[in-house]
C-alpha cells in the first residue's frame, strides 16, 4: 500500500485541479468582462479584460463595428482619411446620445475603438460623477477634434490623432446648461474642479493615454484620450 500512496496523492491533486479548472471556466462564462477570450460587448460591465479587448478593436474594424451593431447603436461610418501612418479607417459618428452625450462640434468622428471606450467612460465615469457632484447628467461634450496627421508635440513619434485613435475633450455641459471647462475650472478648487479631477482619475483604466492640464501647458484646455496599442498594454495617466 505504501507504494500506491504517492499515486493516490497525485490523483487527488489532479482531481482537485480539474474541479478548480471547471469552476474557473464556469465563472468566466458568467463574467465575460473578465475573460480575454470572450468578445467585447458594450453592455458588459468593466472587468479585468476590458482594456485588452478595447485594444483589440483598434486593429479589428469588423469586430468593433459589430459590437455597436449588436448594441443597436445608431452610427454613421465616415470615409477613411489619409494614407500610410496617417490612415484613419474607423471614423464614426454616433447618432443620438444614448451611449455618449452629444458631441460639439458633431463632426469629430473619432475611431471606433475610441468611441467604444467613450461609451463605457460615459456610462461608468462621466455620468455617475456628474450625478454625484451636480445631481444631473452631462448632455454635451465639447471637443477639439480627433483626426490630425502630426507628430506628438516635441517628439518624433506619431500622434494617435494621426489615425483618429484619440479625442480631445475640452468641456462638459450639464442638463441645466452649466458648462464645466478644462481651461476655466481645472484649478478652481470647487465642485467643478473636483469633478474634472475625478473624471481624469476614472478614465485611466479605460484609455491607454489620459493627459490632463497636470501633464503640460499644451493640455491646459483639454483631456487627451486615446487607445494607443503599446507593448504589454501599459498605459499613461497624468
Amino acid at each position: 500500500m505504501k507504494g500506491f500512496r504517492p499515486y493516490l496523492i497525485w490523483f487527488g491533486l489532479a482531481v482537485l485541479l480539474s474541479i478548480a479548472a471547471i469552476q474557473a471556466m464556469a465563472w468566466l462564462r458568467a463574467h465575460p468582462e473578465h475573460n480575454p477570450a470572450a468578445r467585447f460587448e458594450l453592455a458588459h460591465p468593466q472587468g479585468w479584460a476590458t482594456h485588452r479587448k478595447l485594444l483589440g478593436l483598434v486593429r479589428d474594424d469588423a469586430a468593433c463595428f459589430a459590437a455597436f451593431d449588436r448594441a443597436g447603436a445608431g452610427y454613421l461610418r465616415r470615409p477613411a482619411m489619409g494614407e500610410g501612418i496617417c490612415r484613419a479607417r474607423q471614423r464614426m459618428i454616433l447618432t443620438g446620445d444614448r451611449l455618449v452625450p452629444t458631441m460639439r462640434p458633431a463632426n469629430a468622428a473619432p475611431g471606433c475603438a475610441v468611441t467604444a471606450a467613450m461609451a463605457l467612460w460615459t456610462r461608468d465615469v462621466v455620468q455617475p460623477l456628474a450625478h454625484a457632484h451636480f445631481g444631473q447628467k452631462v448632455v454635451e461634450l465639447e471637443n477639439l477634434g480627433s483626426y490630425n496627421c502630426r507628430k506628438i508635440a516635441g517628439r518624433q513619434a506619431q500622434s494617435e490623432h494621426s489615425t483618429a485613435n484619440a479625442i480631445d475633450i475640452s468641456a462638459f455641459v450639464l442638463a441645466d446648461g452649466t458648462r464645466i471647462s478644462l481651461i476655466n475650472d481645472w484649478a478652481g478648487g470647487d465642485r467643478r474642479s473636483e469633478y474634472l479631477h475625478a473624471v481624469r482619475d476614472g478614465s485611466c483604466d479605460l484609455f491607454s493615454t489620459v493627459l490632463s492640464p497636470d501633464y503640460n501647458r499644451a493640455h491646459a484646455d483639454h483631456f487627451h484620450l486615446d487607445m494607443a496599442v503599446r507593448t504589454a498594454g501599459w498605459s499613461i495617466c497624468h
